[in-house]
């Protein structure tokens, strides 16, 4: 009879210095379990895959704040085979924008069949109504306009963001909306107050210990008032006119990118974090056979699994 592959608990003919616990191969003619070797039939992995953010806006008014992107995780969702290749991308961010326009959508991250779509661009552009881009999270949208980028888009269950926030009605203070994040709208502008708030993100314990992505990036607004914050995991903060500058979404967060803002002179939109996708698995199971060369990563082992963090890049994992 074949055992490889199977969940088991110490078997009763093999001798009591094997393990007791874990997935391993048994070996017919010694009665040894054997660890450390890849189960014949599929295992599942978990996932965590996080998006580009979008950048923020830059406006003749004031930028909106980008979306954060798409947020997807799951625990045995995925099942593989030993010996297959499994494609794995980490969405770079969406580039701020300059000279009254929209920021640019964050790229999209993969692993095997799921796929997290990069965050909207915050809205910007010489004029009102501008409405921000859809994404993963939505990019706020400028003042004026009556609806934010739509967020879960193309749609997924459950979804992976939100829809960006609505900027304000045009006065002297106006402000643009926050960008969407994975766990919260992001904020409408406020009329005399000032730029929305970027949306809230999730938090992720895959990687060992608990991690904040996929923030919503903060609206901007006039000299004088209140720029919207970004939202927790990686959202930049918007700018106030020329004296606060804004910041850009963190580094392998999947947050959106501060919208700009104006004061005679302008500041434009700050740039999206790049994304992030982490896989895991038993460590009684052996390293990935082999990683593309085009793929940035790290490897730890911790609380019973190998997790491999991929930051940069794209290529093929083989199990």
């Amino acid at each position: 009879m074949d055992y490889s592959g199977r969940i088991i608990t110490k078997n009763p003919t093999a001798p009591t210095t094997s393990s007791a616990s874990g997935i391993w191969t048994l070996d017919e003619a010694t009665q040894y379990i054997k660890a450390g070797t890849w189960p014949k039939a599929p295992f599942p992995v978990d996932y965590l895959v996080v998006a580009g953010g979008g950048g923020g806006g830059q406006s003749d008014g004031v930028g909106a704040g980008g979306g954060a992107g798409g947020y997807r995780e799951s625990t045995s969702s995925i099942t593989v085979n030993a010996g297959s290749a499994i494609t794995i991308t980490v969405g770079a961010g969406g580039a701020g924008a300059s000279s009254f326009a929209i920021g640019s959508n964050g790229s999209d991250s993969v692993f095997s069949t799921i796929t997290s779509t990069g965050g909207g661009g915050g809205s910007g552009g010489t004029g009102a109504g501008q409405t921000g881009a859809n994404g993963g999270s939505g990019g706020g949208s400028g003042y004026g306009s009556s609806v934010g980028g739509s967020g879960n888009t193309p749609s997924t269950s459950p979804s992976q963001g939100n829809n960006g926030g609505v900027g304000s009605a045009q006065t002297q203070s106006h402000g643009g909306g926050g960008g969407g994040g994975a766990s919260a709208v992001g904020a409408n502008g406020v009329a005399s107050t000032g730029g929305g708030n970027g949306g809230a993100g999730t938090a992720s314990s895959i990687s060992g210990s608990s991690v904040t992505y996929a923030g919503g990036g903060g609206g901007g607004t006039f000299n004088g008032y209140t720029a919207g914050t970004g939202g927790s995991g990686g959202g930049g903060n918007g700018a106030v006119g020329t004296t606060t500058t804004n910041t850009a979404g963190t580094a392998n967060t999947g947050g959106g990118g501060g919208g700009g803002g104006v004061t005679g002179s302008y500041l434009n939109g700050k740039s999206g974090g790049s994304g992030i996708v982490i896989i895991r698995y038993p460590d009684s199971l052996p390293n990935l056979t082999s990683i593309g060369g085009g793929l940035t990563y790290s490897l730890a082992t911790t609380g019973g699994y190998k997790i491999y963090s991929f930051t940069a890049g794209t290529g093929s994992v083989t199990f």
